[in-house]
């Protein structure tokens, strides 16, 4: 069976700003580079070194506006420059191991002030900070993406923003939710091999569009009434480095 990596995206902080890439170079038991690298810390969230869970930082599910914010990062390793922009605000450019201040004041007005406010920018560690406590690459089925957009009623050439879900990896030609049937597989594009370990369950930050930062779309009734669950897309892991280009083939293994 053969299929094509559609999209690949990274988010560098997490819940905040989205970036499309057209290659990336993967390493075994490591996220994509700079995927969830840094998290912003809400006050009286866990401090601590190490994966934390979500529900100490800011993101979507929290503050719908944080997901119509758009990112671009340069600069070599380990002096990182962000760009980040924003419908209601100006651009913001920073460091952001010497700026965290500048973004804390960027993302106040856009979070909501019944939400515990941003104090810090925390760096991730090796395995990164996404929703799943290991090194997690994530891997979207665009033919589901179609399935739940009709589900939720929206024309054929209008649907869901694949940004709603914060996937790393597209991939078309699968069949809908074709994409839970390869758990416990290994696919493989390019160089690289990929492990898939589990579905993502989803929550309310897949409502919001990332074009306005409003909720606008009731996602998660719709997969409970359409398919009696609230899963969207699957976590792998990094089995075999190599570099994987957008448009290039998806194989079992």
């Amino acid at each position: 069976m053969t299929w094509t990596l559609d999209q690949i995206w990274r988010y560098p902080i997490k819940g905040i700003g989205a970036e499309r890439l057209r290659a990336v170079d993967l390493a075994p038991d490591l996220p994509l580079p700079l995927d969830r690298a840094w998290a912003v810390l809400e006050e009286g969230g866990d401090a601590s070194e190490g994966w934390r869970s979500c529900r100490n930082f800011l993101r979507g599910a929290k503050g719908p506006s944080l997901m119509a914010v758009s990112c671009h990062v340069d600069g070599p390793h380990g002096a990182e420059v962000i760009h980040l922009s924003h419908p209601d605000r100006p651009d913001l450019t920073l460091m952001p191991r010497t700026d965290a201040s500048a973004l804390l004041e960027w993302l106040a007005p856009i979070y909501p002030e019944s939400r515990r406010p941003p104090v810090a920018l925390v760096d991730a560690p090796p395995e990164g900070m996404s929703d799943a406590p290991f090194a997690s690459v994530s891997i979207l089925n665009a033919a589901s993406l179609r399935a739940l957009s009709q589900k939720l009623g929206l024309p054929k050439n209008e649907p869901l923003d694949p940004r709603r879900f914060r996937g790393n990896l597209w991939i078309e030609g699968l069949a809908p939710w074709e994409e839970f049937d390869l758990v416990g597989k290994t696919l493989a594009m390019g160089d690289a091999r990929l492990e898939v370990i589990e579905p993502i369950t989803r929550c309310r930050a897949t409502e919001a569009n990332p074009k306005t930062g409003h909720r606008d779309a009731e996602t998660l009734r719709a997969l409970r009434e359409g398919w009696d669950h609230q899963d969207f897309g699957v976590y792998a892991m990094v089995r075999q480095g190599g570099r994987i280009k957008a448009g290039e083939e998806v194989t079992l293994q």
